[in-house]
Order: C-alpha cells, then sequence, then structure tokens
C-alpha cells in the first residue's frame, strides 16, 4: 500500500482488533478441522487427485483424451476421437479407430494404465500426482502414465524398485479417491 493510501485509510501496521477477520479465520478453522484438514488443501491438488481414473475435469475424458491402446500399438500416444468412444466404470476413454476401441472394451484391465494413470513413482512415496499422458512407459505389458519427464526416466532405470512400493501403497491410496 502506498504512504499516501495509508494516511488517507489509517495504518493498518498497529494492532487493531478486527472481530469481522477473526470471526471468519475462526469459521475457517473450524470447517478444515471438521472435514478432517482436507479443506485446508489447495483447491488445485485436491481437485486433480480425487478420482480413481485419472479424468480430465473440463472434457471428462480419461488420460486427456488419448487412446490408451495406441500406446501398445503404435509405440505413441495418439489422440482419440469423438466418435469412437467407451465408458468404463464410470470414465469416458477414447480411441483412434473402432478396432483399438473393441481392444479396451474386451480388456480394460490390460489397456487401461496401471494405477488409474497416475504416477507410479510419487505413489511409491505415498502421494497421488495425476500422470501426464505425454510422459509413458510399457513396462511389463503395463502402461504407465508419469507427472514429469524425469520421473519417467527415473522408472525405466529400474521398474522393478518403484513398483514394489507403489503395488504396496495403492491399496491404501485407492481408497481415499473417489468411486
Amino acid at each position: 500500500m502506498t504512504v499516501q493510501r495509508q494516511e488517507r485509510n489509517g495504518s493498518r501496521s498497529g494492532t487493531v482488533f478486527r472481530p469481522g477477520i477473526a470471526f471468519i479465520g475462526l469459521l475457517a478453522s473450524l470447517e478444515c478441522v471438521s472435514l478432517g484438514g482436507q479443506a485446508c488443501l489447495p483447491s488445485k491438488a485436491w481437485a486433480a487427485t480425487t478420482e480413481r481414473v485419472v479424468v480430465n475435469r473440463f472434457t471428462g475424458l480419461a488420460i486427456e483424451g488419448f487412446d490408451p491402446v495406441a500406446y501398445f500399438v503404435d509405440a505413441s500416444p495418439v489422440l482419440g476421437l469423438p466418435r469412437f468412444e467407451a465408458s468404463e466404470d464410470g470414465v469416458v476413454w477414447r480411441f483412434r479407430n473402432e478396432g483399438n476401441r473393441a481392444s479396451f472394451v474386451a480388456h480394460p484391465d490390460i489397456y487401461g494404465p496401471r494405477f488409474g494413470g497416475y504416477d507410479p513413482i510419487d505413489l511409491a512415496r505415498g502421494v497421488t500426482v495425476a500422470g501426464n499422458p505425454r510422459f509413458w512407459a510399457i513396462s511389463g505389458q503395463r502402461l504407465y502414465l508419469f507427472g514429469r519427464e524425469e520421473s519417467r526416466d527415473t522408472f525405466v532405470s529400474d521398474p522393478s524398485r518403484f513398483l514394489a512400493d507403489a503395488n504396496m501403497r495403492w491399496p491404501a491410496l485407492q481408497e481415499t479417491l473417489a468411486r
């Protein structure tokens, strides 16, 4: 605040008790405690990691609309088309063609990203971080998505090291995510 504004409005640097602000602070802290601390989390982080499968909040599409079968068939991320969609467990998936759609519908557990598209490096640390479909790897015939390119590179160097911890922590973390 400029000096002129401070003089015009009175200095706020002193310890002036403001009951309205104190009441709002009290309400906020009570809300935080009543919700078990979740209301205190930054809303962006909380909202981005509340589903069992990573879903774009604006489009409602799983893994940003990328075709999960294309990672196996084309060895690259390919955007799916609106005319080739399938719903699995309440999540909308897009595909590049009808063949990829049919393969996924027949075997969603094989073609869907492991851990619902959450980064296995972060899961191994006990944290759910949404994976980015552009940072991916296939290991043991399973698709893994990563939040950062560095995480992917670390995972590829020794997948079993991270998968042991991620597999151990995933059931408990999965229970904290919405159904």
